[in-house]
């Protein structure tokens, strides 16, 4: 981590050299203890952290132009973003927050990384300040890989484009859209040459949200960028400028990974402690599967999800004892109060209705809580 500096008043003698000592007093004791307000980092890769458990980085690869951000304890703003390249490029940088590992630099406390299938759920919530005279995306990253590395680039990368200004896209092309946890986006996928990245663009831009990592990790699983098997390495926000970005901010952020028996039914890296039977009955354009989760584990699952991916022209209109979304694609179905646990070699049964197009088919296989299912 380097000291982050602050620009002293100009005076003379004794005075400016005791206003200099006291500023660069200052800088020590801020890069020691975390960020405090207005804490301005402008070294490219410098560094600070926040809250004792998140790390913000200035993060300015892509342009040797200075950079500068204002760190508080909830966020950061750019102060100073000098230069521009080109749109159809890659951006200058991401200045960001993030709870995790960034090339050695392990955010305090994280438990990360962690195999995605131990993961319960993964909480978060972020709050962005926008400018309109600049050329920018505001970008929420998920990185993944199939080992816990802390170093160097992870194999694939999802992005939630809160928002985007100017002539700027994502990595790749569009390949359609989806509902995932709850609201609708533009998919892109592709590849930058160092990784596979998954974008998730929003029609209008979010000013502000709380949701959970991981319906979007397995939509990655979903379009197979990744496995249960894989880590999750790094969470992080901030903004990708191509050009200006002075005034942008990212005013909050908070991010928690959840473990244990509920997200871990086998144990790390057990084998699968659930079994799921999956009758339909079938007429024509129309149909109804009901569910049934068995519990082959030693220890209650308190708290379920189960995700599978619904074969293409399959839609769900309604279900019942189960909270289900989204309507297609990779689907999640995850439990209400009154079935919230299953005990062990117990049963967890919910259903829906849908609709479809073409020959009709069953999904190709089951993962409750992360953990692969055998089928009945």
């Amino acid at each position: 981590m380097r000291p982050s500096r602050h620009h002293a008043h100009s005076a003379r003698g004794m005075l400016g050299a005791l206003l200099t000592s006291l500023v660069s007093l200052a800088a020590l004791l801020t890069t020691a203890s975390g960020a405090q307000a207005d804490t301005t980092v402008c070294e490219p890769f410098g560094s600070t952290t926040i809250q004792g458990r998140y790390v913000v980085q200035n993060n300015r690869w892509g342009t040797s132009a200075t950079q500068c951000i204002a760190v508080t304890d909830s966020g950061f703003r750019i102060t100073q973003a000098d230069g521009s390249v080109p749109t159809n490029g890659a951006p200058k940088s991401y200045p960001s927050v993030y709870n995790g590992c960034h090339y050695t630099n392990c955010s305090p406390g994280t438990n990360l990384p962690a195999q995605l299938g131990t993961i319960s759920s993964a909480p978060t919530s972020t709050s962005y300040s926008y400018v309109n005279d600049a050329a920018y995306d505001a970008a929420y990253d998920i990185w993944l890989d199939p080992t816990p590395r802390t170093d160097g680039v992870n194999r694939t990368e999802i992005m939630i484009w809160f928002n985007r200004v100017g002539s700027v896209q994502p990595v790749g092309s569009p390949v359609g859209t989806a509902t995932v946890a709850g609201r609708e986006w533009q998919v892109w996928s592709g590849n930058n040459g160092s990784n596979d990245v998954l974008s998730f663009v929003a029609p209008s831009a979010i000013s502000s949200w709380s949701f959970d990592v991981m319906d979007f990790a397995r939509q990655a699983i979903s379009r197979g960028l990744a496995q249960n098997s894989w880590y999750l390495t790094s969470i992080q926000a901030g903004f990708e400028p191509w050009q200006n970005g002075t005034g942008l901010a990212l005013t909050s952020f908070s991010s928690t990974v959840n473990k244990g028996s509920s997200g871990d039914p086998g144990g790390p890296g057990g084998s699968a402690a659930c079994k799921v039977a999956y009758a339909t009955n079938v007429w024509q354009g129309g149909f109804t599967a009901d569910v049934t989760v068995t519990n082959t584990g030693s220890s209650p699952v308190n708290g379920w999800k189960l995700t599978f991916t619904l074969p293409s022209g399959q839609q769900i209109t309604s279900a019942w004892n189960a909270n289900v979304s989204p309507s297609s694609g990779a689907v999640t179905a995850s439990n209400i109060g009154y079935n919230e646990q299953i005990t062990a070699g117990g049963q967890a049964s919910f259903g829906f209705q849908g609709t479809y197009s073409g020959a009709f088919a069953k999904p190709s296989g089951f993962s409750l809580n992360g953990t692969a299912c055998t089928t009945a």
